[in-house]
C-alpha cells in the first residue's frame, strides 16, 4: 500500500512513518519545509512539500492509496491550521483517515466529566477548531479518530478501534500511547472499518 502521512514530522505523524515502513508500505511524507525536516528511515521515504495554509500548491496525491492526517497545532501555527488542512484532505480524491480529539465535536463528554474538565483547562479554544475540522473531515468522506490523551509508550497488544457510539464511558481519564494511536490509524488503513465515521482508538500498553 502507498501511504501519505500529513504532519509527518510531528510526535504521531513520526510514529505512523516508521510504522508503515516496518509494515512493509510505500510512504509519500508531507511536510511543509523538506529541506529543513528528517522523517524515520528519510532514505526509503518520499518527501514532498505540502503546506496547507497554500492549497494552490498542495501536491497531487493520485498515486497513493490513502492519506493518514495526523496534522495538529504546532509551536508558531496560528488559528486555522487544522481547519485548513481539513479543507485540502476533503478535495483530495483519496480516503482520509484523520487525527481528531476525544471531547470535541461529537465525543463532548463521551471520556468522562474528569476528563472533559482537563481537555478544556489544557486544550481550551483549540475545542472549536478542533471540531470544525472535524466536520469538515467528515463531510469530505474521511474517517475521524478521537484519540485521548496521548502518552509515551509501545504499542498496545490488546488495541482496537471503537465506533463512537459503542465507546463506553470510562470511570477513569482515557488515554492511549502515541504509538498505539499510529498502530490502530494504519490498522484501519489495512483493514476498513464498515461504515466507520467517528472512532475511538482503545488500548493500553
Amino acid at each position: 500500500m502507498r501511504i501519505a502521512v500529513l504532519g509527518a514530522t510531528g510526535r504521531v505523524g513520526r510514529l505512523i512513518v516508521e510504522q508503515s515502513l516496518q509494515r512493509g508500505h510505500e510512504v509519500v511524507a508531507l511536510v511543509r519545509r523538506p529541506e529543513a525536516r528528517t522523517v524515520p528511515g528519510q532514505a526509503a521515504v518520499e518527501l514532498r512539500r505540502a503546506d496547507v495554509t497554500a492549497p494552490a500548491a498542495f501536491p497531487d496525491l493520485a498515486d497513493v492509496d490513502v492519506v493518514v492526517s495526523a496534522l495538529g497545532i504546532g509551536k508558531g501555527d496560528g488559528p486555522g491550521t487544522l481547519l485548513a488542512g481539513a479543507k485540502v484532505l476533503a478535495e483530495v480524491p483519496v480516503r482520509t483517515l484523520w487525527l481528531g480529539a476525544l471531547g470535541s465535536g461529537p465525543s463532548v463528554g463521551a471520556g468522562g466529566g474528569i476528563y472533559q474538565w482537563i481537555m478544556k483547562a489544557f486544550v481550551g479554544e483549540e475545542l472549536a477548531e478542533k471540531a470544525a475540522a472535524d466536520t469538515i473531515a467528515l463531510d469530505g468522506g474521511a474517517t475521524v479518530f478521537h484519540a485521548p490523551d496521548l502518552w509515551t509508550g509501545g504499542v498496545s497488544t490488546a488495541r482496537r478501534n471503537v465506533a463512537l457510539e459503542d465507546y463506553a464511558k470510562p470511570l477513569l481519564p482515557p488515554h492511549a500511547s502515541r504509538a498505539t494511536v499510529a498502530a490502530l490509524m494504519l490498522d484501519e488503513a489495512e483493514r476498513p472499518t464498515p461504515g466507520a465515521q467517528i472512532l475511538v482508538p482503545v488500548g493500553r500498553v
